[in-house]
């Protein structure tokens, strides 16, 4: 459903008198399939996070094609309600001045949700994510990290969306808050039937969660592997980050 075809991608490195250029990404190729968890794991610098933006369309391809449901990502209507995220910074995800509520009602009106059956799916989908309508009136230096990030979730499940992207989305938790976002992520696919792309450094979360992992190293794609089959990976830098876990 979501189709990755020959990506490069490149950033001008230096001041504004020189003209070099590092690139980032080179032919990433790969298909997200509609309803699996897909692990995209790399070290930082190695261009995972550049992905993730070029998936949200963020930003543009130098060379090559995302495209969703056949559409490019490019335009906001292929995104809209197909594709949503959730970030590593959660402190700056959610805009200072809004309150909660404030926050989970925004991508509710941009999808022209129906005004008097959004108070009731706001309540709800708070209580999913294992929280209550008495965080309505709150603002995010109101929360704990762990609520904060799980008020982004909410927000990004509102839409009901075929896909989730989460770059780094547990990183900045504490390790008990990070297992029961990741459980929490589990029951959230059963019950809204969507998939995730989980942007991670974290190989044991990503086997954790998903079906797949694909392993990135400086830009390009090391191994696609089924998360079954992690024990028997070829490359020598994915049993590298396997033995180190295994430490």
């Amino acid at each position: 459903m979501l189709k990755v075809d020959g990506v490069n991608k490149s950033y001008k490195k230096g001041g504004w008198f020189v003209k070099k250029w590092q690139q980032i990404l080179h032919d990433i190729s790969f298909e997200w399939k509609q309803g699996e968890c897909l692990g995209i794991i790399g070290e930082s610098g190695s261009g995972k996070s550049t992905l993730g933006r070029l998936l949200l369309g963020i930003e543009k391809p130098d060379q090559g094609s995302i495209t969703f449901a056949g559409k490019p990502v490019a335009g906001r209507h292929a995104r809209r309600g197909g594709i949503s995220a959730v970030f590593q910074d959660y402190t700056s995800s959610i805009n200072p001045f809004y309150t909660v509520e404030q926050a989970m009602l925004e991508p509710l009106t941009l999808a022209k949700e129906k005004p008097e059956l959004r108070r009731s799916k706001m309540e709800h989908l708070l209580v999913q994510v294992g929280l209550d309508a008495s965080y309505f009136p709150k603002y995010p230096h109101e929360l704990s990290g762990g609520e904060a990030q799980r008020v982004c979730i909410a927000r990004a499940i509102s839409t009901e969306p075929a896909c989730m992207v989460l770059d780094e989305a547990i990183s900045s938790l504490d390790g008990s808050v990070q297992v029961q976002v990741l459980d929490l992520l589990k029951c959230l696919r059963v019950t809204h039937g969507m998939g995730y792309i989980f942007i991670t450094h974290d190989i044991q979360a990503a086997a954790y969660l998903c079906d797949r992992v694909m392993i990135v190293k400086n830009g390009r794609i090391e191994e696609l592997v089924d998360v079954e089959r992690l024990s028997s990976v070829q490359s020598p830098y994915a049993r590298e980050l396997l033995q180190k876990i295994m430490v």
